[in-house]
């Protein structure tokens, strides 16, 4: 999978990622999502970001070390996450399960986007 269109497509997948909070805070429903929920969703789309940045970038340059960079990209997410999730906890006073709501909804979805693009290049892969 060319890097490119692997961008565009994470770009797109963000954009309709987030659009049902935006009509959510739109339209009156700011109680559904915590204070900060732009930080995290930001938080997390730029490490999903990242994440498939460094996977692409080594799939071009040593197809060898592909799965062991996205095993170690998504172990330092899944740290980063908890770090963040700790620090952001204590920092702000709120609603625990409507900020368990609203980290899933980012951090799931940007794990199935994650693991499409891993299905997508071992595809392709398997079929040279």
């Amino acid at each position: 999978m060319k890097i490119l269109p692997s961008i565009f497509f994470y770009l797109v997948f963000i954009i309709l990622l987030a659009v049902l909070p935006a009509a959510a805070q739109h339209n009156g429903y700011d109680d559904w999502l915590v204070p900060h929920f732009w930080l995290i969703f930001f938080f997390l789309s730029g490490l999903t970001f990242l994440v498939l940045g460094s996977i692409l970038i080594v799939q071009r340059k040593n197809e060898e070390y592909y799965v062991q960079v996205f095993l170690a990209a998504t172990t330092v997410k899944i740290l980063a996450c908890l770090v963040f999730i700790v620090v952001f906890l204590m920092k702000n006073k709120l609603n625990k399960h409507v900020f368990l709501a609203d980290f899933f909804y980012v951090y799931l979805l940007n794990m199935v986007f994650e693991v499409y693009v891993l299905l997508r290049n071992l595809r392709h892969k398997n079929l040279r």
